[in-house]
């Protein structure tokens, strides 16, 4: 399975998962040294952290479209709990799990779907060929994506479903990494400060743009909801190009 051999092959998934697992061990040393009474406690926290653990994994569970973006979440949820629990043991427990976590979320990034589905990578001299030029398709729809933001890193598999569902003879997908070309953002007038910005999906009709999600609001800094295939469907309908 997918997801079970990028649990074992990469390093954000591998790492988090060992440091949030060695809670247990630690669990079990505890028992040995502290107080009854400090043992019953700790317990009580950590069936109810337990059950609020499960009931917000069961939501994004419903919600989420993509495994990734469970596991990121499930991971999330997970060193949180390990975090709070942690404090009734020890304090300098507690700021080994929050320093190791740190580490790794510097050192080993949440990857990026690497499959492209039917969208091409493109530069920007070759998007303005793709789009200028006769004989291809009739609309294209961009990606703007820095790969090193969350936000991109989760939807990066919504984009790649997508050109695989929607792609046409009048309808293809690209994407461009801001991070390879920032001074892209100048001309399509895309924010790399303003929250909320990225990704970016401008669609482009006979090299005219059209369309793009989220809107440029510069009154307005409200952030807009997680990108899911749905909210990029119905924002575009795409499926009526």
């Amino acid at each position: 399975m997918e997801w079970l051999n990028a649990m074992v092959s990469e390093p954000y998934y591998l790492f988090h998962f060992l440091a949030a697992f060695s809670y247990i061990p630690i669990r079990c040393s505890a028992s040995l040294v502290l107080p009854p009474d400090i043992i019953t406690h700790l317990l009580h926290r950590e069936i109810q952290a337990a059950l609020a653990f499960l009931v917000l994994v069961a939501i994004r569970a419903v919600r989420e479209e993509t495994w990734e973006a469970f596991i990121a979440d499930t991971l999330f949820f997970g060193k949180v709990f390990v975090i709070l629990v942690s404090l009734i043991i020890d304090h300098h427990l507690t700021l080994w799990y929050i320093l190791s976590f740190l580490v790794i979320y510097a050192l080993t990034p949440q990857p990026a779907y690497q499959g492209l589905g039917t969208s091409s990578k493109l530069t920007p001299l070759q998007l303005e060929t793709v789009l200028t030029e006769g004989g291809h398709s009739r609309f294209w729809l961009v990606e703007f994506r820095a790969s090193c933001l969350a936000s991109c890193i989760r939807a990066s598999r919504c984009f790649a479903e997508l050109s695989i569902t929607y792609s046409n003879k009048n309808l293809s997908f690209g994407i461009i990494d801001l991070g390879l070309f920032p001074n892209v953002v100048d001309k399509f007038g895309i924010s790399l400060v303003t929250t909320g910005q990225l990704p970016t999906y401008i669609l482009f009709e006979n090299a005219t743009e059209v369309a793009r999600f989220p809107e440029i609001d510069f009154e307005t800094k409200a952030s807009h909801p997680p990108i899911t295939k749905v909210l990029i469907v119905d924002k575009r309908n795409f499926s009526s190009s």
